[in-house]
């Protein structure tokens, strides 16, 4: 696990989306193509910013969802379209390779028709689980990570894609990947800022094992090899670590 401290929420935001451009420029020296889930939220704004004016190669990437919540494609809510307008559309990725969430089905139907789509691009067998290249995550004041909050049963399902959840607390459907997907990606990558964010941290990172209580130790805990973004404010209760030492380096 590398924890990487940064001044300021966009900072910390920048960085994590050059170090997954150097990681999706790897998969594709590899592999001749790429894979990235992406989480919403604020938070990663700056980093789709930087997404969409960076040059890359965008159409040997192809963009999926590690969540969305259960709202039209329009709405304001709506995780994919954060990302398309600040990233996908300015940096004209092609449309074949954007893999949204059907959020206009009902969402049960929703979450089967996005892990059918998603085992048939990867060409699973019915036992096997898919391997991205990259999944960005996110975390919240409850430490809860994609869509699995606290508490919740499906944080127990490592054998399925994705699945349709009620969240209670925020009264809205949504549909998330699961465990068994998020451990088996290639690297994970965590933003996390805010000074609410900084218990739920704390816990996360120096806690034994525990992801019913705290769902963002799934492949992102003190034993996983995740590389977790963080600004002042969150990091306000870790060690005082090292801000400059292995940071990532400035993509030319």
């Amino acid at each position: 696990m590398n924890v990487l401290r940064f001044p300021d929420p966009v900072t910390a935001a920048e960085a994590c989306g050059r170090h997954i451009l150097d990681l999706l420029a790897e998969a594709i020296a590899a592999r001749q193509r790429a894979t990235l889930a992406v989480s919403g939220g604020s938070s990663p704004r700056p980093m789709f910013e930087l997404f969409a004016k960076s040059g890359f190669p965008w159409e040997q990437v192809h963009v999926f969802w590690v969540d969305e919540r259960c709202v039209p494609p329009s709405d304001p809510q709506s995780n994919f379209r954060l990302a398309n307008e600040t990233w996908l559309a300015p940096a004209k990725v092609p449309a074949d390779n954007i893999h949204r969430v059907p959020t206009e089905l009902e969402p049960h139907a929703a979450a089967r028709q996005y892990s059918e789509h998603i085992r048939a691009f990867f060409g699973l067998k019915p036992d096997e689980l898919p391997q991205f290249d990259v999944i960005h995550r996110g975390m919240g004041p409850d430490a809860h990570t994609a869509s699995l909050f606290p508490g919740e049963s499906l944080i127990g399902d490592r054998k399925r894609t994705a699945a349709a959840m009620w969240v209670e607390k925020m009264h809205q459907w949504r549909v998330t990947l699961l465990p068994g997907v998020l451990e088996a990606a290639r690297h994970t990558v965590v933003l996390a800022t805010g000074s609410d964010k900084a218990s739920a941290l704390y816990s996360v990172l120096s806690e034994p094992y525990d992801p019913m209580r705290l769902p963002a130790q799934i492949a992102a805990g003190k034993e996983s090899n995740a590389t977790w973004f963080v600004d002042e404010a969150a990091a306000a209760l870790l060690p005082d670590l090292s801000k400059e030492d292995a940071l990532p380096k400035e993509r030319a």
